[in-house]
């Protein structure tokens, strides 16, 4: 059975990313189709070694941040991919809807969604479109045919997998289309593994992009407000300025890390006294179930997939908005409870990477099943 793999593009190395490394792993000759990929990149150190196949667009699409403006190509970009040569796709896709490639009758298509396009729906984004006139402009035009592609591509879809229970309802509302919950690979046995011997430290642990939709400037303030170190961990996101306004409004708190690899992260984790998580409606989240999985609790806003990762009193601690204030009251809590590593350790098994595989393995089993009986029906 010939299986290929799909992805939005592959520019930086996030959560959805760490998805589709896995199942590069799981499934060594699959080649990964994508609208671009970046070289020189940490993306691209990531997938040495893999066959990535770009899209004719990709020339265009990674100049500058030209990918973004450009999403009305989106029909003619995925259109212009021939996979008839595959018995079995698995498309990895969010905001760049890696859907409507060209694919054989017979063929199938599994479709694990991070979310649907955050944009096209209302959801919270990490760069304010709206904010001017003719990005406001440029989306009434744009928006409702990408809508149309998002929606008619995704009845195409035989088998759609979701990262949580946030996303499954996403997928329903928007698609009609039901969905499985397959939660996405953290390495839980990894991470407990660096926490060992870590002693704690004095100090709050951000790992985020340092982008306008995180809530990070508040949290630097409620630092700076209660004298509690804060540490913040992830590139810059494209918005100007975010470093230094962070380090001004933390005034001495705020320390950041830049981008760290991934044994100094768990180490990080470790030793921090607790894990800030502030984005509304995230999709899924998975710092949050590394944090945990290194021993640390997390004070996390309470909505999206937090709420699946994060028991209130026994994990982590809510917070209801993310102002100053409340972010102050929430660091106080959290520092106030006496945690038990056992059972933030115990309750992330849940969420491994050994679980993600077995999953995996039992769907794309099935789908080949189905796809079997399907022929066999045509040729009778």
């Amino acid at each position: 059975m010939r299986i290929a793999l799909v992805h939005d593009y592959l520019s930086d190395f996030g959560g959805a990313e760490r998805v589709l490394k896995v199942l590069s792993e799981m499934y060594p000759e699959a080649p990964i189709y994508t609208a671009f990929y970046k070289e020189g990149t940490v993306v691209a150190k990531e997938f040495s070694g893999k066959t990535v196949i770009e899209s004719k667009w990709a020339w265009l699409l990674k100049r500058g941040n030209l990918y973004s403006p450009l999403r009305f190509l989106l029909p003619w970009i995925w259109g212009g991919m021939d996979l008839s040569a595959y018995d079995l796709v698995i498309t990895s896709c969010s905001g760049y809807i890696a859907r409507g490639f060209r694919m054989r009758a017979d063929a199938r298509l599994i479709a694990y969604c991070h979310t649907p396009p955050r944009f096209l729906y209302g959801l919270q984004t990490s760069f304010d479109w709206q904010r001017h006139w003719y990005t406001r402009m440029y989306a009434a035009v744009v928006n409702h045919f990408l809508r149309v592609f998002d929606a008619e591509s995704a009845q195409r879809v035989d088998r759609w997998l979701v990262n949580s229970e946030n996303v499954r309802a996403r997928v329903k509302k928007f698609y009609r289309r039901t969905a499985t919950v397959v939660y996405p690979p953290v390495e839980v046995e990894k991470i407990k593994m660096s926490a060992k011997g870590v002693d704690k430290e004095d100090y709050f642990l951000i790992v985020s992009r340092l982008v306008g939709a995180k809530g990070l400037e508040e949290a630097a303030l409620a630092a700076h407000k209660l004298g509690f170190d804060l540490w913040i961990a992830g590139e810059e996101g494209g918005i100007a300025g975010i470093s230094q306004r962070l380090l001004m409004l933390g005034s001495g708190s705020v320390k950041l890390l830049g981008r760290v690899d991934d044994n100094e992260l768990y180490k990080l984790y470790a030793g921090a006294k607790g894990f800030i998580a502030l984005a509304r409606n995230e999709d899924f989240g998975m710092t949050v179930v590394e944090a945990l999985a290194a021993g640390t609790p997390v004070l996390a806003y309470a909505g999206g997939g937090f709420l699946e990762t994060v028991r209130d009193g026994e994990t982590g601690v809510f917070i209801t908005k993310t102002t100053v204030d409340e972010i102050g009251r929430g660091m106080r809590r959290l520092e106030e409870i006496s945690w038990s590593k056992r059972v933030l350790t115990a309750w992330v098994d849940q969420f491994s990477r050994m679980k993600f595989e077995e999953k995996i393995k039992a769907i794309v089993k099935e789908e080949t099943e189905n796809a079997r009986t399907s022929r066999s029906r045509d040729n009778q």
